[in-house]
Order: structure tokens, then C-alpha cells, then sequence
């Protein structure tokens, strides 16, 4: 049934205006003021803002992990991101060495068909850059439309692979079009540190972050960068959590160097105080980068101000505290990294964001899904709201005021990191290409709705090549 959006401000990422929206076939066919509602579903968003869905870049769900399985998996997860206003995710493919891509890929699509309840891709995760691989790579990219690859620069001995693995990456990224995401920590100065901090008998949560220094998210930041400059590629920095990092990418790009960075809402929010609460409470805020000394946060959110920084994603990892995190006890280095993050990263940017007057309206749309569409070769069909494009569409109240729980949210996980937190504003109804997912806070979605996405190359488009010369 064709639908009008009527009576509400619509916010994209560089305009704001009251118009009404009409809704066809899964698709936005006319944005005006006088359109005619013969035959249409009427939705009412007087006072609220309307937003383009949510872009989430970030999350893992049904991912195994430290010897568990992450909690959250594509239907819950994707539940719980629709609640918070996202319609959209790309999710991370890990693939193992010996093993073909497609395999892989394979496997992550059988975790997502049945059960997604939004639209998402994926990321493929490169372990290993051999003759093998060289010639699959481009197979896969064109098959299955993933257009970025990720590579560790951490977890020693599980995911972390080499400098010479992570150029060639680069380098064949340059050539295919992808482009290249880096977890930067420098993985084998914090398994020496661990190892030390153990034998020592340091066990707490709190050790996990003291391991896993700033500078040392920095050190493997910077070089990254460096390596990105001498391929002549192409670079997205995932969950920047420290000044350090954040310093390197800026320098970067002031350099010309073709990179960007994200961080995430608890890096904005949360601070190392946290991995010291009793109790063993520190396991729940145990993820790595770890959250850092409370000052890095202004740092960060002057980085999304100035542009420095372009993207939020959530990062979702969740394990249960019960169950999963107390695998640690004893031993943090045995603590599940990961947290709940998925439904709560578009209400925390907005309030802690734009209702302190950190950033504009209009970066807050950029940051939660329009910058993320270019990037990763979603735009325009995703990340705005215009003729043409998806109506993946959040009718978002923006005076509401509630406190976040663990015993109100959707994920699967027996706690929230950020619970008793205020935040003011909250999406009311979610429509994902035109359906409601969430209608007036309820859910009325179906498991398997969601539609894979294949994505364009990195560069081939006019919105990339505009944004590679223009440093913000």
C-alpha cells in the first residue's frame, strides 16, 4: 500500500525542511507539500523528526569467540538495532587460513537469511594474502558485491595478522576497488604485557585495559596510515577509542592520505573507571580497544565535530555477564571482549550529541548513516532521505526523555553498559524499504525480512571520488 509520511521535519545530512513523504513499491517516489494521499496509509510524525535509517557499520552477531558464542545473533540483533533506529548493518565474515572465502561467506549468510529483520552485508575478514586467496578475492567481489576487508592488527594467536599480510591487503584493495579495515592495536606488545601482568598475578578486569595502553592503539594506527600511504590505497580505521589514534588519522588525512576513522558511543560516554566496579562488574565493560581515561572523550567528540573523525558504529559484541564474561574470573585475558551496544548508538549520539550541542543535527544523521552509505557503496539508495532511495525511514521523538536498562532493552544479553543512563529522544516507528518494523515502539517485523546487500567498489562513484579530494 502506497504510505504518506505527513507533518514532520525531515533531517538528512546536509538539510532540514517540513515535507511530507510519499512512499511506493519499498521506495521514496515523492517528497513535497501537497501531495495526494488518494489511497494511501497516512502516518502522522507531527513533532518528530525524520530521519534516514540507521547505518550500523560495526556489530558481530552469531560470532564465535573466546571459546563462546556472541549472545545476540542476526534475529535478536537485528530486532534490537531496528528498536534503535537502525535499518541497516554490515556485519564481519571471519574466514580461517586453508579455507576458501566463499566458504566463509557461505557461512555467514546462513547465520543471517532466516533471521535478519533488516537489510545487511558484510565485511570479509582477510587472515592470509596468498595466490589462493588473490584469485578468489575478486570471484567473491563481484558474486557476492563485499566491497571491505578486514584485517586485525591484534589478538595474537586468533585473528592478528602480519604487516606484510596487512599491505598486500592494501595493495590488492587498490586494485579491486575495496576498501581496507584495520582493528589497530599493536598485537604483539599486548600479548607481552598481558603475559606479564598475569605471571605477576594481576587477574582483575581492570588489567585488561592497563595491557592494552592507548599508545599502543596509536603505535599500530599511525602505522597502518604509513602502510596505506606507501600502497597508494585506501583505509577505515574501526573503533578509535583514544586521542592517540585519533591524533593519526587527523595527521593523515591532513597529509592527503586517503583514511577514515570511527569510534563508537561508549568511547563517548564510558571511561576506564568502569573495568574497576566490585564484584567482577568490570567484566562487563571488558572489549577491546578498552575504554579509556575520561578526558579522551571530549577529544573524540571534538574529532566527530571537526571531521576528523566520520562515523559511529556500535561495535556489537554482546556476551552475557552471567554465563559468558565469568569465564574471566581468575584470569581477564579469559573475559569475552565484546558489549551490547546495537540499540542504544543512534539515542546516546542524538543526546549526548546533539542535545548538548557537541554536534549539529546534521552531522548526527552523516555519523549514524549517510557517511557510512558512501563508504561502503550503499549511497544513494541507503543513508538519505530523497527520490529513488530506499524508505528505510525512523520517525524519531525528539523531547522524550527515558533511562536506559537492561531490563527494557531488546538484546538478547542480561545487562546494558550504560544502564540508569538519561538520554533524551527515541525512535518511535522504523521502516525498513517502506515496511513497518517498529510501529509505535512495538515490534511488528519478521525474521528473514531483511535483504542481503551487495555493495558498490570503493571509488568508482562520483560521491567517492568527491569525497577523497575533499578533507573535511
Amino acid at each position: 500500500m502506497k504510505k504518506i509520511i505527513k507533518n514532520g521535519t525531515i533531517v538528512t545530512a546536509v538539510d532540514t525542511f517540513k515535507a511530507d513523504i510519499c512512499i511506493e513499491n519499498g521506495t521514496i517516489s515523492q517528497i513535497g507539500s501537497q501531495l495526494s494521499y488518494l489511497g494511501a496509509e497516512i502516518i502522522d510524525a507531527k513533532g518528530c523528526y525524520v530521519f534516514p535509517g540507521g547505518i550500523d557499520p560495526h556489530t558481530h552477531l552469531d560470532m564465535p569467540f573466546g571459546g563462546t558464542v556472541t549472545k545476540d545473533d542476526f534475529e535478536t540483533g537485528t530486532i534490537a538495532a531496528a528498536f534503535g533506529g537502525t535499518t541497516t548493518i554490515i556485519d564481519f565474515c571471519l574466514t580461517k587460513k586453508g579455507e576458501t572465502l566463499q566458504s566463509a561467506i557461505d557461512t555467514w549468510h546462513a547465520k543471517a537469511q532466516a533471521k535478519a529483520v533488516i537489510d545487511y552485508s558484510f565485511h570479509l575478514q582477510i587472515v592470509e594474502m596468498n595466490e589462493n586467496v588473490l584469485m578468489e578475492l575478486p570471484v567473491v567481489m563481484e558474486q557476492e558485491g563485499i566491497t571491505s576487508l578486514k584485517v586485525f592488527m591484534a589478538y595474537k594467536h586468533q585473528f592478528q595478522a602480519d604487516d606484510e599480510t596487512l599491505f598486500r591487503t592494501l595493495v590488492t584493495a587498490k586494485e579491486l576497488g575495496a576498501l581496507v579495515m584495520v582493528h589497530a592495536e599493536n598485537g604483539d606488545v599486548i600479548d607481552f604485557l598481558v603475559k606479564k601482568a598475569l605471571q605477576e598475578g594481576n587477574t582483575e578486569p581492570i588489567f585488561h585495559a592497563l595491557t592494552r595502553p592507548p599508545q599502543a592503539e596509536g603505535e599500530a594506527t599511525g602505522r597502518a596510515a604509513i602502510l596505506t600511504e606507501l600502497a597508494g590505497s585506501q583505509l577505515y580505521v574501526v573503533h578509535v577509542s583514544c586521542a592517540e589514534a585519533a591524533e593519526k588519522i587527523a595527521n593523515a588525512r591532513r597529509k592527503g592520505i586517503d583514511i577514515w576513522g570511527e569510534t563508537c558511543p561508549q568511547y563517548l560516554v564510558l571511561d576506564q573507571s568502569y573495568l574497576e566496579k566490585p564484584n567482577f562488574e568490570g567484566a562487563k565493560y571488558v572489549w577491546s580497544p578498552p575504554l579509556r581515561e575520561k578526558w579522551n572523550q571530549e577529544v573524540l567528540w571534538n574529532a566527530l565535530k571537526s571531521g576528523e573523525l566520520q562515523t559511529i558504529g556500535s561495535d556489537q559484541c554482546s556476551f552475557d555477564f552471567n554465563g559468558q564474561k565469568d569465564l574471566g574470573k581468575g584470569d581477564f585475558s579469559k573475559i569475552p571482549n565484546g558489549g551490547p551496544i546495537i540499540e542504544d548508538r543512534v539515542s546516546i549520539l542524538f543526546s549526548e550529541g546533539v542535545v548538548k550541542d557537541r554536534i549539529s543535527l546534521n552531522q548526527f544523521v552523516d555519523l549514524t548513516s549517510t557517511r557510512a552509505a558512501k563508504l561502503f557503496g550503499l549511497y544513494p539508495k541507503k543513508g538519505t532521505i530523497a527520490v529513488g532511495a530506499d524508505a528505510d525511514i525512523v520517525i524519531f521523538n525528539p523531547t522524550v526523555e527515558r533511562i536506559i536498562s537492561g531490563k527494557a532493552h531488546h538484546m538478547a544479553v542480561d545487562y546494558n553498559p550504560f544502564e540508569g543512563m538519561k538520554v533524551t529522544g527515541e525512535p518511535v516507528s522504523v521502516l525498513s524499504r517502506g515496511e513497518f518494523v517498529i510501529r509505535n515502539k512495538k515490534f511488528v517485523g519478521k525474521a528473514g525480512a531483511g535483504m542481503y546487500l551487495k555493495r558498490a567498489k570503493y571509488g568508482n562513484s562520483q560521491v567517492n571520488n568527491e569525497m577523497k579530494t575533499i578533507k573535511l
